[in-house]
């Protein structure tokens, strides 16, 4: 049996640099910094909310979402709730945190919403045996209402494309226009990335919608779980999405 190949890149830090080179793309980066003290005060003085995650890690683990507030900053993991009344320490119980491994503060984006829980999106991209990047699927990752993170295994849902966007209260003709840049996007992403490194034939774009429906790249992935798609109804994004991934050894 063929072996999985495909390279993985683990640090978030590495692969923003890359999307940061590219002259389009940049445009789709929310502001994101290296954690330490004179970063959180400039990110926390810009943006009224920010994300503090792991330069490494999947799975939205380990995730808190920073917000100030009137009377300081409020701290969200999971569903735990902290409120801390200066910048001193609020930068204390992140470092603490930490455990001293490195982590990213990211500028927050305000997810668009289907049916009041908010979404983010999985834009898959492979490459074939003849080298060329296709976007294979797409498909919606739902949150549970009062965690921070969308992910499957945070308590969130995967969700079709279409019924999603119809509930965010987009039209056909945005979801089909929207639907086509996410596409060119994820394309994009992997013909940059071929040119930092070699060896990649799949990668998965985490996306945000904000509320002026402008795609923000959160993170990319370069070992997509695809195993959540297993479980829907329909199992045809699976099916496609590894009718591709066997070209390159990938069996689930």
């Amino acid at each position: 049996m063929m072996k999985y190949k495909s390279t993985s890149i683990k640090s978030k830090w590495t692969k923003t640099k890359w999307l940061l080179k590219h002259p389009n793309l940049s445009k789709h980066i929310p502001s994101t910094m290296q954690f330490n003290k004179q970063h959180l005060e400039s990110m926390l003085s810009a943006y009224s909310t920010v994300y503090f995650k792991p330069t490494t890690g999947s799975g939205g683990a380990r995730i808190i979402r920073i917000k100030r507030n009137g009377s300081g900053y409020q701290t969200q993991y999971n569903t735990f709730k902290v409120n801390h009344s200066t910048l001193n320490r609020l930068y204390d119980y992140l470092n603490r945190f930490s455990k001293r491994r490195s982590f990213l503060l990211q500028k927050g984006i305000h997810l668009a919403k289907t049916n009041g829980k908010p979404f983010d999106i999985r834009v898959m991209v492979q490459k074939t045996n003849s080298g060329k990047w296709e976007s294979t699927a797409i498909f919606m990752k739902i949150g549970k209402i009062g965690k921070v993170a969308t992910n499957y295994n945070q308590g969130g849902k995967i969700g079709y494309l279409r019924p999603t966007l119809t509930g965010a209260g987009f039209n056909t003709t945005s979801i089909n226009n929207i639907e086509a840049e996410l596409k060119q996007m994820g394309i994009a992403v992997g013909r940059h990335f071929d040119r930092y490194q070699v060896g990649f034939r799949e990668l998965g774009l985490d996306v945000a919608l904000d509320s002026k429906r402008k795609p923000w790249i959160l993170e990319v992935n370069t070992r997509p779980q695809i195993y959540p798609l297993k479980n829907m109804k329909d199992r045809m994004l699976y099916q496609r999405i590894l009718s591709y991934a066997k070209q390159y050894g990938r069996s689930k």
